[in-house]
């Protein structure tokens, strides 16, 4: 964990929320609110959650520090250290490593000059490969901040890299456009989606389908 900023507390905006959220909560139990609250000093922050921001929600929550302390270091999602305005999570897991995610390592170390948990020089951009993130099946992946990139190639990844550094909006999610995780050559079952014509199925056809294919 790191300790570079001697002091911290929440601005009047997330006072606020921070008051709504402990009344979800009956008195006795608001040490149930160290998640939301975690991801509240991040998101204030920096993308990075200090000491100093654990002690301080620790003083709110009226618990003992090295409790936060296990919190946000149980969950990977809280950075304990400085990170760049996009940090770049790459999933390396066998789905994503096998569509091609060992080129996308190389791109991102060629294109922004820094290896895995490094930042670029001008504070832009973290690299951090990660374990799965739950998009096999529209693999290779990265996610950025709180967003999906899928379906990526050297090519997607680069101009996605060029427009965040740029300061223009990226389209989130799959690059092909594709929906519902449909294969990439198209629906392949469930009679394929309606000959071809849906991304998803009604739930009103889904069984007449399903009781089609057996």
């Amino acid at each position: 964990m790191s300790s570079k900023d001697d002091s911290f507390d929440f601005n009047a905006e997330n006072q606020k929320k921070i008051a709504q959220i402990l009344k979800k909560y009956p008195e006795a139990q608001k040490q149930s609110a160290v998640l939301p609250l975690l991801d509240l000093a991040q998101r204030q922050n920096g993308n990075w959650v200090s000491t100093a921001a654990m002690d301080r929600i620790a003083e709110i929550l009226e618990m003992p520090k090295v409790r936060v302390y296990e919190v946000a270091t149980f969950y990977t999602m809280f950075n304990k250290e400085p990170v760049g305005e996009f940090h770049i999570q790459l999933c390396q897991t066998t789905p994503c490593w096998l569509c091609g995610s060992d080129k996308l390592v190389d791109l991102i170390e060629r294109k922004l000059g820094i290896s895995a948990g490094e930042t670029t020089e001008d504070g832009l951009f973290t690299l951090t490969k990660v374990e799965c993130l739950g998009a096999c099946v529209n693999a290779p992946m990265v996610q950025i901040n709180d967003d999906f990139f899928e379906d990526l190639n050297e090519e997607r990844l680069e101009a996605i890299l060029a427009d965040l550094k740029a300061g223009k909006k990226v389209q989130m999610g799959s690059q092909l456009s594709r929906s519902g995780s449909c294969a990439v050559t198209g629906p392949t079952s469930l009679k394929d989606h309606v000959q071809q014509g849906q991304t998803s199925i009604p739930s009103s056809k889904r069984a007449k389908v399903s009781k089609a294919n057996g």
